[in-house]
């Protein structure tokens, strides 16, 4: 039935990650109402969902960058990846 994509481990769990990450952000909303908005280092006003956007579209590019200029492994770029929404979350 899913056999149009390559399911492999790694893909999943970057599925589960983006859908519980949603969960999680749901449950909060639903329990704290407003969406956390505030003013960060950017100049932006955003909510939780604007930064957990910019965190994965960040993460994207740098995996993006990482594979046209070094090539794998992908542990650095993970690291960066996690580096950048955790700035995100707390600064942006």
């Amino acid at each position: 039935m899913l056999s149009w994509m390559a399911w492999t481990w790694p893909t999943a769990l970057v599925f589960i990650g983006i859908f519980t990450a949603i969960g999680v952000l749901t449950y909060i909303e639903i329990r704290d109402p407003g969406g956390d908005e505030r003013k960060g280092v950017l100049g932006l006003t955003t909510t939780r969902g604007d930064r957990l956007f910019i965190s994965l579209l960040g993460s994207s590019y740098i995996f993006l960058a990482w594979l046209g200029f070094v090539g794998t492994p992908l542990w650095v770029p993970l690291g960066l990846a996690i580096a950048w929404g955790i700035f995100t979350f707390r600064k942006v």
